[in-house]
C-alpha cells in the first residue's frame, strides 16, 4: 500500500502538474499493493490510471478543460444563485448503463463543443432530469459540473418566484443573462415549481407568464452554459417544455446490482465479508440510491460506536427497514 513517501510524492507532483509523474506514481502503488496480496485495490487503481490517461490523450490540446475560479454571484444574483465548485467524478456515481452512456455522450459533445460549432452544430446542454427523489438527479448535476471543471450554479427558487407583477420574470431574465456571459451548470431543481402546466386552474396568471417568457429565454439560449432542470414530477410539467429541452433523461430506483454496488461503496472501509448480501438486497427493495446510502451510515456508524470492525447483516437489514418506515 501507499508509504508515506508516495503520499508526499503524489502531492508535490500534483502541485508541481506534474502529470506523468503523478500517474508513474500511482502505478508504484498499485504494484506495492499487489505485492502485498490486494489484488483489487490493485487492480481498480491501475484501471482508473489507465482511464485517466486514455481521457486525456483523447481530448485535443486545445479542449481540455482548465479549472477555472468560482464566480460568485454578485448583487440581485446574490439572492437567486448558490455557487459551488464540485469535485464528484461519474466513477463515483452507481446508475445504470443506459443513463451512463447518456451522459458520456453528454461529457462528449461537451469537450468538443468547439469542433461542432465549427461544423455549425451544437452540443447538448439542456437537459431535464425526470425521476424519483433521491435517484441522482442532483448529484448528476455537480458531476457534469466537476467532470468539466466549471462552477456549478443551483438556482434558488424560493429567491425567483415572487407575488408581484413581473418581478420573477425580471429576475429570470438576470440568471439567463449570466448564463451567457459565465459557462457553468444552471440547475433548477424542483423545477416543476417553475414549469408546470400552464393550463392548469390552480395556476395563477403570473406563473404563467413566468413559463411563458422561461420558454422564451431557454430557446433563444445559444450559450456554452449547461442547464439543468429536474423534477420528481413530470406529469404536470407544460408539455411544451420537454420540446425545448435536448434531452430528457429518466431516474429510476436501482436495480439489485446498482444497489449492492451502492451499498458496497459506501462501505467500503468497512469489512462487509459476514454480509447476507441477498437478505439486504431484499430489504433494500424500492429504496433509492439516497436512501440506501443512508442505511449504510446509519449501520457503518452503529458498528465504529461498537468497536466492531465489521457490519452485521442484521444491522444493515434493520437500517433499511427504519428508511422504508420513513416513506410510509
Amino acid at each position: 500500500m501507499a508509504t508515506a513517501d508516495h503520499v508526499k510524492a503524489l502531492i508535490k507532483s500534483h502541485a508541481d502538474g506534474d502529470e506523468e509523474r503523478f500517474y508513474a506514481i500511482a502505478m508504484q502503488v498499485a504494484a506495492g499493493a499487489a505485492r502485498q496480496g490486494h489484488t483489487k485495490f490493485a487492480k481498480d487503481l491501475r484501471d482508473l490510471v489507465d482511464r485517466i490517461k486514455s481521457h486525456d490523450q483523447f481530448n485535443s490540446p486545445g479542449q481540455k478543460t482548465k479549472p477555472v475560479p468560482i464566480v460568485q454571484p454578485r448583487g440581485e444574483l446574490s439572492g437567486l444563485l448558490i455557487a459551488s465548485y464540485p469535485n464528484v467524478r461519474f466513477s463515483e456515481m452507481a446508475l445504470d448503463d443506459s443513463i451512463k452512456n447518456r451522459l458520456e455522450r453528454i461529457l462528449l459533445e461537451q469537450r468538443q463543443r468547439e469542433e461542432l460549432r465549427a461544423h455549425g452544430m451544437s452540443p447538448i446542454r439542456k437537459l431535464l432530469f425526470v425521476g424519483a427523489p433521491g435517484t441522482g438527479k442532483t448529484m448528476t448535476a455537480s458531476t457534469l459540473a466537476g467532470e468539466l471543471g466549471i462552477p456549478l450554479f443551483t438556482i434558488q427558487l424560493d429567491g425567483l418566484i415572487t407575488r408581484y407583477l413581473g418581478e420573477t420574470a425580471a429576475k429570470l431574465r438576470l440568471i439567463f443573462e449570466s448564463i451567457q456571459q459565465t459557462r457553468a451548470v444552471y440547475f433548477f431543481d424542483e423545477f416543476d415549481a417553475l414549469g408546470s402546466e400552464r393550463t392548469s386552474q390552480n395556476e395563477v396568471g403570473e406563473i404563467r407568464r413566468v413559463l411563458n417568457s422561461f420558454l422564451q429565454f431557454l430557446e433563444q439560449d445559444d450559450s456554452d452554459s449547461i442547464v439543468a432542470g429536474a423534477t420528481n414530477h413530470p406529469q404536470i410539467l407544460d408539455r411544451a417544455l420537454f420540446r425545448r429541452f435536448d434531452s430528457v433523461i429518466e431516474y429510476q430506483l436501482p436495480s439489485p446490482e446498482i444497489s449492492e454496488q451502492v451499498m458496497r461503496g459506501r462501505l467500503a472501509l468497512l469489512d462487509t465479508s459476514q454480509v447476507n448480501w441477498p437478505d439486504v438486497l431484499e430489504a433494500g427493495k424500492g429504496l433509492s440510491h439516497s436512501d440506501l446510502t443512508r442505511a449504510c451510515e446509519h449501520a457503518a456508524k452503529n458498528a465504529i460506536l461498537q468497536r466492531h470492525s465489521n457490519i452485521s447483516s442484521d444491522d444493515l437489514v434493520d437500517a433499511l427497514r427504519d428508511r422504508h418506515a420513513i416513506h410510509r
